[in-house]
């Protein structure tokens, strides 16, 4: 069957894989969406690893349930794309995230699991999820990173009339930063180096103003929060972002690092000891989250479809990669059709 396969740095080709066979304890799906994420993106930009087929975000129809009788074959579903062992102490505290298996043979990040750039996938039976009926395919290929964002908030315990940063407005940025809102906070800005994705955020309602990395960024920071920033959260994962982090809290204040960077980075760290500032790293989410933000979407207390700027074929993922790292797009959350 016909799949979208990283080659190398920057290249994504079509080719073909093979179809998954049914097997008891696994669900197959039909994918019928599948979302392009932030750390796709990381792994578009090194070639690595060679072969992999991506897409952890997404929808689909069950084609065999795997032996999940409250499953039936034409249900929507989604999934966490995560692999944990469900045996440890994270997994039986509803922590998958922390499990040291969680990410060996996740759908769509490991060669072993090929992901959603591909017209059919087989996913295990205990993370499947049933999409409600006024929940479309696009909301529920978004629930994966709008549970990343609330994660984020969860661990950032705002508390009303906080004052909120959000550094990178890429799809996880611009979920945190709605979440923040709904938390209670008082002013919500996004930094970023796009001017363009940074007006999308304040025109899309979820931030109130934004800063742009590469102007005066102290200064912009004593105007927007004057003393700094009660709580930022850090979706980008590069130096300049935790550092520009570091440098808008203020004393006493939090950072959640939600962007992951692959390689060690330098920081000032004398600023978060003399500051005591409080620095707490954010991976995923629960098995509770997911399903909150699948509930918050049939309950309509979240908009996510603001965030889709366009739906393409598999043939154009390349080009839909290209176009998310360019850093001149203000295109946010690009979702593939693989039966195109």
């Amino acid at each position: 069957m016909k799949c979208a396969k990283l080659v190398g740095a920057k290249k994504i080709e079509i080719g073909e894989i093979e179809e998954p066979s049914p097997i008891t304890g696994k669900v197959m799906i039909e994918v019928t969406r599948t979302g392009i994420c932030g750390s796709d993106l990381h792994y578009y930009e090194v070639g690595q690893p060679e072969g992999l087929v991506m897409g952890h975000e997404f929808c689909g129809r069950v084609i065999y349930n795997g032996g999940r009788e409250d499953l039936n074959v034409g249900d929507r579903v989604t999934a966490l794309p995560i692999s944990p062992c469900g045996e440890c102490e994270a997994c039986l505290t509803g922590n998958p995230q922390f499990c040291i298996h969680t990410w060996d043979k996740a759908v769509g990040l490991s060669l072993d699991n090929p992901g959603g750039l591909t017209s059919k996938i087989n996913v295990r039976d205990d993370l499947v999820i049933k999409v409600p009926d006024n929940v479309t395919d696009e909301e529920a290929a978004m629930v994966e990173p709008t549970a990343v964002g609330l994660h984020a908030i969860h661990l950032a315990d705002i508390k009303v009339g906080e004052k909120v940063l959000v550094v990178g407005s890429g799809i996880i940025g611009l979920t945190s930063a709605m979440f923040a809102k709904m938390e209670g906070a008082s002013k919500v800005i996004v930094s970023e180096v796009n001017e363009a994705r940074a007006k999308k955020a304040v025109e899309l309602g979820v931030a109130d103003g934004y800063i742009l990395a590469t102007g005066d960024f102290a200064q912009d920071v004593q105007n927007a929060a004057p003393g700094g920033f009660d709580v930022v959260v850090e979706c980008c994962g590069n130096a300049p972002a935790v550092s520009s982090a570091l440098t808008a809290v203020r004393p006493g204040g939090k950072i959640i690092l939600v962007g992951v960077s692959m390689a060690p980075i330098a920081i000032p760290s004398i600023i978060a000891v003399t500051h005591e500032i409080t620095m707490i790293g954010a991976i995923a989410y629960t098995k509770a989250e997911f399903k909150t933000c699948l509930d918050l979407m049939e309950n309509k207390q979240i908009d996510v479809m603001k965030f889709m700027s366009k739906i393409v074929g598999l043939d154009k993922t390349n080009e839909s990669y290209d176009e998310l790292i360019s850093g001149k797009s203000d295109s946010i959350k690009i979702i593939v059709d693989p039966s195109k």
